[in-house]
């Protein structure tokens, strides 16, 4: 390749790279700030869970980039495990057991504490109406437990802390002053549970937060 060639090749290359740097320009640490509190519920379905209620808390961290705020907040919810759920633990547990003999595994429930860090993006920030879209992940601490299952292996293999990834679509309206409604579904997904949830919430911005 002679010297022209590398020149002309160059000249391709340099806007690009010139605005993959700017994009990344973009992205700064400047603008976190706590900005706004809130507090939710709703309700969660899941794969293996009876449908329960959730309560929620979040955090507006500021924002990461232009339209791309971090936000980060917790979960908790209790569920009973469907009669399907069941019926593959005592068919599991009859396998290994062997012998012919029944198990009855009754009621087992679980209790979820989720706590997630998000980024969202909302095109049209500054507006009264603030729909959103984003990405999260999040830190799932479970804790089973049951009349038979208590203080044996079972209730030892449903403890659990997993990592999850999370999809969100949501949607904020001020209401009043700093005081916004906010409404959301989430969709959780981790090594052992596919849950969705669907709530409904408000936000107060601190004094120096711009929503």
């Amino acid at each position: 390749m002679n010297a022209g060639t590398k020149l002309a090749a160059l000249g391709l290359l340099l806007p690009n790279v010139l605005g993959a740097q700017g994009l990344l320009e973009q992205f700064s640490y400047e603008g976190l700030r706590f900005t706004a509190i809130g507090a939710d519920a709703g309700i969660v379905v899941s794969d293996a869970l009876t449908a329960e209620p959730t309560v929620g808390v979040r955090l507006d961290l500021g924002w990461f980039a232009p339209k791309i705020r971090l936000v980060a907040g917790g979960s908790y919810f209790r569920g009973a495990y469907n009669a399907e759920e069941i019926t593959r633990f005592e068919n599991q547990l009859e396998a290994v057991i062997g012998g012919g003999t029944p198990i009855d595994l009754g009621t087992i429930k679980l209790t979820s504490w989720q706590a997630f860090l998000d980024l969202h993006y909302l095109p049209a920030p500054n507006g009264r109406m603030r729909p959103y879209g984003g990405l999260g992940l999040g830190i799932h601490v479970r804790d089973g437990d049951g009349a038979a299952i208590d203080d044996t292996f079972v209730e030892d293999a449903l403890d659990t802390i997993a990592a999850g990834l999370a999809a969100v679509l949501g949607i904020e309206v001020g209401i009043a002053g700093r005081v916004s409604w906010t409404a959301e579904a989430r969709g959780d997904l981790t090594s052992e549970l596919l849950s969705a949830s669907f709530r409904t919430g408000f936000m107060v911005a601190f004094p120096q937060g711009n929503r």
